[in-house]
């Protein structure tokens, strides 16, 4: 009877060992997972502000030259209805750039949306489940 004793300790000290084991390997997966998220976020986000300045840039060079175009068209008759019109023009397209811009960098499911639907995976796997023994369901 000695011997099961110090069998069935070191075989709870491995049980124990197991489920460190494993329970440290899925939280280093669950952090690789977000890392790469981060990762893929962050680089969405720099290839939206690279190609929105390049547009922005263009989109200025061509406002500006069909604006003096229209003014030196129109300098004699309609100048500050033209300057007037041009500026209400241009404020109403850059608010409007603006706003889709802002709805481009919003994603409908949130940050880290993978991250958050694996662990509650995990979650619902570590839950007890009903007729399992009493000792660890929640009152």
């Amino acid at each position: 009877m000695s011997d099961e004793r110090p069998r069935a300790a070191s075989g709870l000290l491995v049980s124990l060992r197991r489920l460190l084991a494993t329970a440290l390997e899925l939280g280093q997966i669950r952090l690789e997972l977000l890392g790469t998220e981060l990762e893929r976020q962050k680089l969405r986000i720099l290839d939206a502000l690279v190609w929105a300045a390049f547009g922005a840039l263009l989109m200025g060079f061509g406002v500006v030259l069909i604006a003096g175009l229209l003014l030196v068209l129109f300098w004699d008759a309609y100048r500050l209805q033209l300057l007037t019109g041009l500026a209400v023009l241009f404020i109403a397209c850059g608010v409007l750039m603006l706003r889709l811009a802002r709805r481009k960098l919003q994603t409908p499911e949130g940050a880290f949306a993978t991250s958050r639907a694996e662990l509650a995976q995990d979650r619902a796997l570590l839950a007890p489940r009903e007729g399992e023994d009493g000792a660890y369901r929640r009152s």
